[in-house]
């Protein structure tokens, strides 16, 4: 299994679209009241890791993310790097989960976790591709790294560190407002008390 350096991986919080089980893939939406909530608490757990370390930071250029970002670090540096978007799930996206179900429902059944569904998206990025763009920034980090981002690109990531098939990666939980620390093919999650 690759060696990768410690990373501390901060999902963005929950967004109107979330809310609505609605896919945003690439597109955007708000954080919701309780998606700033879950950044704040993000925030006290990330400060005094920032503090001892100092790492680089790394965000999605999505606003979702760049707003998780912005809340969670209070004004510590973060560079954006275009590769940690997520998945792009091409005519899925800005659609219910339930539209989905009706428009194409040999898919959705296919596919019941969200990654293999994102994935399977007509004119979508789909999964081998999708792989290797996540694989390529894990591949270019010198040092332990923050890295806010979201939910799939996270499974994928926790996927490659941890050494999971597909599937594996498809099951894991996908929670907002913790901090999932990656080192060593180990996972931890850090949440607030």
């Amino acid at each position: 299994m690759a060696r990768f350096p410690k990373i501390w991986f901060l999902r963005h919080g929950q967004t109107e679209w979330n809310a609505e089980h609605r896919i945003q893939g690439q597109l955007e939406s708000d954080l919701t009241d309780l998606g700033r909530a879950q950044a704040q608490s993000q925030a006290a757990l990330i400060a005094p890791i920032l503090a001892a370390h100092q790492p680089p930071c790394l965000v999605s250029p999505l606003r979702r993310a760049q707003d998780t970002a912005k809340i969670a670090l209070q004004g510590y540096p973060f560079v954006t790097e275009p590769k940690l978007m997520e998945v792009q799930a091409g005519l899925f996206q800005g659609q219910t989960l339930d539209e989905i179900a009706q428009s194409h429902p040999e898919v959705r059944t296919a596919a019941p976790q969200a990654l293999d569904l994102f994935c399977a998206a007509p004119e979508g990025e789909g999964f081998d591709a999708f792989y290797d763009r996540v694989h390529a920034v894990l591949s270019a980090l010198e040092c332990p790294t923050v890295i806010v981002a979201h939910g799939l690109l996270g499974q994928v990531l926790r996927g490659i560190i941890c050494g999971l098939d597909r599937a594996d990666m498809a099951a894991l939980p996908n929670e907002q407002g913790c901090i999932y620390v990656l080192e060593n093919g180990q996972e931890t999650l850090m949440r607030a008390k």
